[in-house]
């Protein structure tokens, strides 16, 4: 039996920036941020108020009223993700044997605000005044159980909750159920809503937020000199990932073809990452090796770049070491420059990015970049979109627990080859001043 490979077909983004591929893809290239100051957090006074909210996200759009009283905001944006991944797919679910097609679902802190609601209501009404589907609508399973339910996907349904590198490993994991032949399709992705007081002001008594109140839009600033911890977000990425032949005989629109995976594990501390990097780098270096590429044979970097002081010098470490001399020609960009950290759905939408950096061969900015570090001294290709022929890509994601994941796409070559066209079919079309390369 010939080797089963594994492509990206469909793809769908809910950001800060916008919802869509299109109008994400355009915001991002154009270096427009999404992060604001967030009336949840003014009106509680947290001292930490910047935050990236997908403000023009109407659930009603995608689900029903009824259902969506049922779901914390968390599934209702993964499961609107995945009907405009399956738009986007091309896929009639009609026509395909749905025990095939699976879900991978990734989160950092699931249903919080229908929790943190409910209890509100707990407190002032007692335990009979609760919401009856609160026990299902706060699991951290809840969001990858909807898609599976209002899609009718019979395949494995899974979740994994490894925090901000999460929706890259179920991208890992359903390319490795796919090459193991247990199952043909599987909709991969994350999402989160974690904009609340509570959650927020812990991650900021913990020094890992940036409290530029004053500044919303410049906040996050990766690699910068000046860069100060990272901004809370919100969002969903989902992916539909497919067996080659699969995706061949329905004659799918190819985005790109994933090559080579890992995740490691630091072991090390729970929310500072391993200076020395050697985990991060093997997970890198298996990654590469499974994909058969040589380091300089990457033409795209994106990197995890949170924008804390020690995040952004380990990974600057880690590159370094994974990549030799390679490390100081290879672009290396942070899109949460302009995203802010949107914790389980980040892996996903920037592997997204990735898949229409090849597609256009553009390379997206980290904007906010004024004040060089001579320790993050790498090319991260400062405000200023960039030309450049992308044939390989790789997605960095690090985590809290020192989890690493790093996913590796080529450009499909053997027919169906990606087009620079929108998900519609219609001309992606920039009017932005990007630098050539």
């Amino acid at each position: 039996m010939s080797k089963r490979r594994v492509v990206i077909t469909g793809m769908s983004v809910f950001t800060p920036v916008g919802i869509g591929l299109e109008t994400f893809w355009a915001n991002i290239l154009a270096g427009k941020s999404g992060v604001e100051r967030s009336p949840v957090l003014m009106k509680a006074h947290c001292p930490w108020q910047v935050a990236g909210e997908v403000r023009d996200f109407r659930p009603e759009d995608w689900i029903s009223r009824k259902d969506v009283r049922r779901m914390d905001r968390f599934a209702q944006l993964g499961l609107a993700a995945s009907y405009m991944a399956l738009q986007d797919s091309g896929l009639v679910l009609e026509k395909e044997n749905r025990e095939r097609i699976g879900v991978a679902m990734g989160t950092a802190y699931a249903g919080w605000e229908f929790a943190a609601r409910e209890y509100e209501v707990y407190q002032k009404n007692g335990v009979e005044a609760l919401s009856s589907y609160m026990g299902i609508a706060i699991f951290t399973g809840a969001c990858g159980g909807q898609i599976s339910l209002h899609l009718g996907l019979q395949g494995q349904s899974t979740t994994t909750a490894t925090g901000c590198d999460c929706s890259s490993a179920t991208i890992a994991q359903s390319a490795d159920l796919i090459i193991r032949g247990d199952a043909d399709v599987m909709f991969a992705g994350g999402a989160d809503a974690p904009i609340h007081p509570v959650i927020v002001a812990a991650l900021g008594a913990s020094r890992a937020l940036t409290d530029r109140n004053d500044e919303p839009a410049h906040a996050s600033r990766p690699f910068d000199r000046k860069r100060d911890g990272f901004v809370m977000s919100e969002g969903a990425g989902v992916l539909v990932v497919e067996e080659l032949q699969h995706a061949l005989q329905r004659k799918a629109r190819i985005y790109a073809e994933l090559t080579g995976w890992a995740s490691t594990c630091d072991a090390y501390h729970m929310c500072q990452p391993d200076p020395d990097g050697t985990q991060a780098v093997r997970c890198l270096r298996i990654a590469l090796a499974r994909s058969g590429l040589r380091p300089e044979q990457v033409d795209y970097l994106n990197a995890h770049g949170t924008s804390t002081p020690l995040g952004d010098r380990a990974e600057t470490t880690v590159v370094k070491k994974a990549f030799g001399e390679h490390a100081y020609n290879l672009p290396m960009s942070s899109l949460k420059a302009a995203l802010g950290h949107m914790q389980g759905a980040c892996g996903s939408v920037e592997l997204a990015a990735c898949c229409l950096a090849m597609r256009d061969n553009i390379i997206p900015p980290t904007i906010n970049y004024e004040f060089p570090d001579p320790e993050c001294d790498l090319d991260c290709v400062p405000n200023v979109a960039r030309h450049r022929r992308v044939n390989v890509a790789v997605s960095n994601s690090l985590g809290f627990g020192g989890r690493n994941t790093a996913l590796v796409v080529e450009r499909y070559r053997d027919g169906h080859v990606s087009e620079s066209s929108g998900a519609n079919g219609k001309p992606a079309t920039h009017e932005n001043g990007f630098a050539a390369d």
